[in-house]
């Protein structure tokens, strides 16, 4: 039994873990809010209960271990998240639990905050039950043996592996290309599309996309697919104003806060946060989160027009 611990102590303890501790509770509930609401109800639970950690070598799993079962309770609470793409046709928009963009931790944070946060990974988690979610997680992200994890559900390990087996399935069905994003800003796909946009150039932005190319923007359920819906999207609302993108990055994938032109204020206000998926030189996916804080993503409350 270790000795009990004072405050300054037990951060010192804690502090290597949190940011990827992090991004595993937003990996489990696809919301940043949900996320750090898990990690501070973890953090708590790990003070008050410091008592029972036989071997401070074994810190990180037993964190894990507070953090998965706290997001397994708040899965059990909320349900899951989803994107437009995802969402069944019908479903009342009132209805629906929104994925939110995650912001990508400084390039010291630890590489497991910064890895597996893709769009399309997290989405294709959601459609898991809890249980597979946790596994593939903390199996195949955060490289937890199945006795480990195991350990951490307090199941078997014969569960564990079956739980992994069902949930690569979805996995692999729901996001198999997602190893291919490109997360390079200097990309030059990335900077003619900031471009493109500042122009109100339709037939640059259209020429950049994939034939069966996707536009969402949650809260929003509508969405657009392939190059001529998305044309006459663009032409009949977003291009009708003058747009300024700034580049940031979020789920380890290219991003941009965008900023529309408001007339009365004499500034760009925020627009949402663009996310991209880029396969090959052309864009896949723009999910534009029309209510995405840019402070987030260390980008201004608004832009002045250049002089």
């Amino acid at each position: 039994m270790t000795a009990p611990l004072d405050t300054e102590a037990f951060d010192r303890l804690v502090a290597p873990y949190q940011d990827e501790l992090r991004a595993h509770c937003y990996r489990m509930l696809g919301s940043v809010h949900d996320a750090q609401d898990a990690l501070q109800e973890t953090l708590v639970r790990a003070w008050r209960n410091i008592g029972r950690l036989d071997d401070r070598g074994f810190v990180r799993a037993w964190l894990y271990k507070i953090a998965t079962n706290r997001c397994l309770t708040a899965i059990e609470r909320r349900g899951r998240r989803e994107l437009p793409v995802d969402v069944g046709p019908g479903t009342p928009a009132t209805e629906i639990n929104w994925l939110e963009p995650y912001p990508d931790p400084s390039p010291e944070a630890h590489y497991l905050a910064r890895e597996n946060v893709e769009l399309a990974f997290v989405a294709a988690l959601q459609h898991l039950t809890g249980i597979q979610r946790a596994v593939l997680i903390l199996r195949e992200v955060l490289g937890f043996s199945a006795a480990q994890v195991a350990d951490q559900l307090d199941t078997s390990p014969a569960s564990v592996n079956s739980a992994l087996q069902r949930a690569r399935k979805v996995i692999d069905s729901a996001a198999p290309a997602r190893h291919t994003i490109v997360r390079d800003l200097g990309d030059e796909t990335v900077n003619r599309w900031a471009d493109a946009w500042q122009r109100g150039d339709v037939d640059a932005i259209v020429a950049m996309l994939a034939d069966d190319a996707r536009f969402s923007m949650p809260p929003l359920p509508e969405w657009y697919r392939g190059r001529e819906d998305i044309r006459a999207f663009l032409l009949d609302g977003p291009l009708r104003t003058r747009w300024r993108f700034l580049p940031t990055t979020a789920n380890g994938q290219p991003a941009f806060g965008t900023y529309r032109w408001d007339e009365a204020t004499g500034h760009y206000l925020p627009g949402g946060l663009d996310v991209l998926t880029i396969r090959r030189g052309q864009v896949r996916d723009v999910t534009s989160f029309l209510t995405a804080d840019l402070t987030l993503f260390r980008l201004p409350e608004r832009v002045r027009p250049v002089p």
